[in-house]
């Protein structure tokens, strides 16, 4: 395997893992930062929207390049090849999902969410660094895909290196010793055979 294989293939398993937990931990976190004005005399309400909440598909695609991560160390060849594709898809989708909520209108965004009753307002805030967060680990795990796609056919796989070597033919026979002739001569006397007898035989 060439040195530049054995960059590639480190960095393409470190960046689907890192896409993956980058994904699962901005999941997790406060996207979106509402309040609901309702009709009098009803307290406005405030709602806190994660990332789960608007985005599912975003700690989804966190399980899935967390898998794709460990995948690509124990397969090869065209295997490995649609793992890359699927990192590449799973990335595609974090980042579609980060800038979704960064484009939209926040507003309509949280009142779709949040389902409002007759008559109430919705005001939303993005709260930018998490949907920004899940857009970096989009580009981290589609870059990391596309690599595999690319470059991973020829890469190793797990263990590969620890693979015995296939046998070339039976092994030759030792020729035997008076060293193992003696000790064959000490077992057949343990027995209670005499070994001259054997000898006599075989002449």
């Amino acid at each position: 395997m060439s040195g530049r294989s054995r960059r590639e293939l480190p960095a393409a398993v470190a960046g689907a893992a890192v896409a993956g937990a980058l994904a699962l931990s901005t999941g997790g976190q406060t996207w979106l930062a509402a309040t609901v004005t309702r009709p009098a005399p009803l307290p406005p309400v405030t709602e806190q929207l994660t990332g789960s909440e608007l985005a599912p598909l975003v700690p989804a695609g966190g399980l899935v390049l967390l898998a794709a991560a460990a995948a690509l160390l124990a397969v090869r060849g065209t295997g490995r090849v649609l793992v890359g594709l699927l990192a590449a898809v799973a990335g595609g989708v974090l980042g579609w999902s980060g800038l979704r909520t960064l484009l939209a209108d926040a507003d309509a965004t949280a009142a779709g969410v949040l389902a409002a009753t007759p008559g109430s307002t919705t005001s939303a805030s993005v709260q930018a660094a998490w949907p920004v967060l899940a857009v970096v680990a989009g580009l981290l795990a589609a870059a990391a895909g596309l690599l595999t796609v690319l470059r991973g056919r020829g890469w190793p796989g797990l263990g590969r290196r620890h693979e015995r070597p296939a046998a070339t033919g039976p092994a030759p026979r030792r020729e035997r010793s008076d060293e193992d002739r003696a000790l064959d001569a000490w077992r057949a006397l343990d027995r209670g055979e005499d070994p001259t007898e054997e000898r006599t035989e075989q002449r």
